[in-house]
Formats: structure tokens, sequence, C-alpha cells
């Protein structure tokens, strides 16, 4: 079935900040692209929604659309605004969280 959604988004003109509404409280998903060599996901949180520092085997892109939010990589804080973005290098930990609403794809390569 998610097959089918991400074949909807192939080949048209969409709205990015469309694929996925803000919903109080939480922080909401919507898988883009998903191949073997990365993925593509769309994310909007809800302001003061985070994600706990974690670290993942990858380096990933983070691009805010819109909003603002809050990044450590590594103890180093970032904040960032919309049409800002940052490198989270791969095996570095890190945390997120939106001190405003925001939206952002996350960009991951395998490779």
């Amino acid at each position: 079935m998610e097959q089918k959604r991400l074949e909807k988004l192939v080949g048209q003109a969409i709205e990015l900040t469309g694929l996925a509404d803000y919903q109080e409280g939480s922080v909401v998903s919507r898988t883009i692209i998903d191949k073997k060599a990365g993925t593509v996901t769309f994310f909007a949180f809800d302001e003061g929604q985070s994600l706990s520092e974690h670290t993942a085997p990858f380096d990933a892109l983070v691009y805010l659309v819109e909003g603002e939010a809050d990044i450590v990589i590594s103890g180093k804080p970032i904040h960032l605004k919309g049409g800002e973005m940052v490198i989270m290098p791969a095996d570095q930990p890190h945390a997120l969280r939106a001190t405003k609403n925001f939206k952002m794809t996350l960009t991951m390569i395998r490779s």
C-alpha cells in the first residue's frame, strides 16, 4: 500500500508543505522516497515536540521548509529557520526540538 501512495507523488508538481499537516502534540512523518541507496522523509513537528538524542549510521541532510527548530549535534546547538539546512554526520549523536511548529525534509544517504 505504501508503494501505491509513493507512486502518486511521481511525475507531478506537489506542494511540499502539503504532504503532512501539524497535529497537536505530535510529530507526523511521510515517506517520499524509500530506496536501497537512501530515503527522503517529510516531517511536521508541533511546537515543543522533539526527537531525543540518537545516532544514525549514515549522513543525513535536514532542510527546514518552514518554522524553527533547535538541533544539537555532538553537543553543539544549532538553531534553524525555514529555508536553512544542516548535515548531520554519521555516527554523531543528534537531537531535534521544535521551538515553533516546523516542517522539514530528512534525506539519508546509505552509501
